[in-house]
């Protein structure tokens, strides 16, 4: 929300590494925008995840 790029990589997120490009294109912004949100991989990251540099959790 402040403009800030936060890069962590896409070997971290299975799902997201798994789907296509126009998949990964298709994002919102949730939690009031604390958060990313993926409705067609039902994936969610936390911004504070992100910058804490944590990968998913193993499902």
């Amino acid at each position: 929300m402040d403009g800030r790029t936060i890069s962590v990589p896409l070997a971290w997120y299975p799902r997201l590494l798994a789907a296509s490009s126009s998949q990964r294109e298709h994002w919102e912004l949730a939690d009031g925008g604390y958060g990313i949100h993926w409705p067609e991989l039902d994936e969610d990251l936390s911004t504070e995840g992100l910058l804490r540099g944590a990968p998913a959790p193993s499902r």
